[in-house]
């Protein structure tokens, strides 16, 4: 087995992954950007290296440094966990030039599929059913209508390079045309570095199957069920569950048998997933990530298979540890993201400072987690602190621990999605299992939380020691200083949209809710803007938001460029 790793990656699932390690005997290397130096990954592993400072493209998708620091550290292999650089064939191809192993499909494979216009060829070649979509690459208003008359709407564009909700746009009428396509391509080139999209029938009201398989290099593949998504914002999942609750037998049979014979044909190795869409019976297919899912605890709760180390095992060049005979489906398990998101305000992304956290415990309940308290959440990356998972002998029982785990679950100082995940256990159609991607749109309104923590104004945070990280030629020491004083630190938050001071009609000033990067720009100085017209587009925790208008007025000035890294309580707009 490896002497050494390193995890090309950050968040709650680099954490996952070191102790998967720890429990092999492997070292972990991990590496982390300026912005990133009080991540609980960084002390957590046995060497964190700095990667600087900027934007993603110069720290964690920045490939040459990350194959720099695996040589210099001595691991004999990478493992991409999720996002970031884990579905990028360039990264794979790197590691392999580099006699370095890369934990994942070979650089072949993540090409293949990298690009869903591909990935949609070959899996017509093998036999697997697909939506309608274009054969290629759409470039124009015109071809997206054309495609529109043809299937009716609503269509969806999709970043062909897209992964995790990103880059995706659902089209309703042609006058949401033009805006949806402009996004969809930054999308696609800001994320994934690539602006090609393409366009597919937009299914109104599936089930998002996904199933987990397993190859090795030796031409075994096994699936270890499937995973139900469906309960989604923004296209991004918040909750999933194995077994899906309402599946036939027969049904299940054929989507995982589908999922095993497109595998086959790839040749796959490792770890990957084969997502579909169910509607009125039938299922197609949707893409395949080559790489560890954010839910694959589901799977590893109810099959007992630590998914992690059998991709170490296969990486290293082992043959898989268990036949499609061992996986028995036990129980059900379902897994909540806990986000930082004011879900009151649309799923709004909202970092901040963590004032206290704990996390339930229990048989069956499982918590994976970047977050600790005294922890100021960066802004620059994903919503995303940690995911609850709980298993029983019955999907029932599943979720009456669930309710119990989420009841125990403290984190205060942000807005989280605890409550809505209480609230989802509560309705009727989540209990019954029978709900589709609609649930939230159809089901949901923000007065249904009757308590939902909102932001702290301020924080004290005393300290009896202080830990002072050292920075020796790239790598990290913790050095622990004792203080005599107690320390007294004041947090100012973000201001939320909605908030009297960004909404007041009576100020002249437009500024950032929290820090992001301005997008777009939609106006001029001079211009005469009418109250809830949107003035520039500003991304935060890879979340794009309008930012509309306060008031009628005209614009005295605008201070922010495109492409700029602003803070939170900047002023972007001036009016007269």
């Amino acid at each position: 087995m490896f002497k050494k790793i390193l995890i090309a990656n950050r968040g709650e699932i680099t954490i996952r992954i070191i102790k998967a390690c720890k429990e092999l005997n492997i070292k972990s290397v991990v590496v982390f950007a300026d912005n990133d130096r009080d991540s609980f990954h960084v002390k957590y592993a046995d060497e964190a290296y700095n990667i600087g400072s900027g934007q993603l493209k110069d720290t964690y998708l920045n490939i040459e440094k990350i194959i720099e620091i695996a040589k210099k550290s001595g691991s004999e292999a990478i493992h991409p966990g999720y996002g970031f650089l884990s579905e990028k064939s360039e990264f794979a191809k790197a590691c392999e030039d580099n006699n370095i192993s890369f934990i994942g499909p070979t650089s072949e494979t993540m090409y293949a599929m990298g690009d869903k216009i591909r990935a949609r060829a070959f899996m017509k070649e093998a036999g697997v059913p697909l939506t309608p979509g274009t054969t290629g690459e759409v470039k124009t208003e015109a071809e997206v209508l054309d495609f529109a008359k043809k299937y009716g709407f609503p269509v969806a564009l999709k970043a062909t390079a897209g992964g995790g909700g990103r880059g995706i746009k659902v089209i309703h009428s042609a006058d949401e045309i033009k805006d949806s396509l402009e996004s969809a391509m930054r999308e696609g080139k800001n994320y994934f570095g690539d602006d090609t999209v393409y366009v597919e029938k937009f299914l109104t009201r599936p089930r998002h199957i996904e199933v987990q398989i397993l190859g090795d290099k030796f031409g075994n593949v096994i699936h270890l069920g499937e995973r139900n998504c469906s309960v989604q914002r923004r296209n991004q999942k918040l909750i999933e569950e194995s077994p899906s609750p309402f599946l036939s037998e027969d049904f299940r049979q054929k989507i995982t048998s589908a999922a095993v014979k497109g595998a086959a044909f790839l040749k796959y190795q490792n770890a990957g997933t084969f997502e579909f869409l169910e509607q009125d019976g039938e299922f197609y297919f949707m893409e395949v990530n080559t790489r560890l899912q954010v839910e694959h605890p589901v799977t590893e709760m109810i099959y007992g298979v630590d998914l992690v180390k059998e991709q170490l095992s296969i990486a290293f060049g082992n043959k898989l540890n268990y036949s499609q005979n061992d996986i028995k489906i036990r129980g059900n398990a379902i897994e909540f993201r806990i986000t930082v998101e004011d879900v009151k305000n649309n799923f709004r992304p909202c970092a901040g400072f963590i004032e206290d956290y704990q996390e339930p415990t229990g048989l069956g309940v499982r918590v994976d987690s970047i977050a600790y308290k005294g922890w100021n959440i960066p802004t620059e990356y994903d919503s995303l602190i940690s995911k609850l998972v709980v298993w029983d002998e019955s999907r029932e029982r599943a979720i009456n621990k669930a309710k119990r785990a989420l009841e125990e679950y403290i984190v205060k100082g942000v807005p989280t999605t605890i409550g809505f995940h209480q609230w989802s256990l509560t309705n009727e159609e989540f209990k019954k299992g029978d709900y589709s991607t609609n649930f939230i749109t159809k089901n949901f309104k923000p007065e249904y939380l009757s308590d939902f923590e909102g932001f702290s104004e301020g924080h004290v945070l005393p300290k009896e020691k202080e830990t002072i990280e050292l920075e020796v030629n790239g790598k990290l020491f913790n050095v622990v200083v004792y203080k005599e004083k107690e320390q007294h630190a004041k947090v100012t938050r973000p201001t939320l949209k909605g908030s009297k001071k960004n909404d007041s009609s009576n100020s002249n000033e437009v500024k950032a809710q929290m820090a992001g990067t301005v997008v777009k720009i939609l106006v001029n100085k001079g211009d005469k803007i009418e109250k809830g017209q949107n003035l520039l587009i500003l991304e935060a925790m890879k979340m794009e938001s309008d930012i509309h208008s306060p008031k009628d007025g005209v614009i005295k000035d605008v201070l922010v460029k495109q492409g700029e890294s602003i803070l939170s309580s900047q002023t972007m707009i001036v009016f007269e």
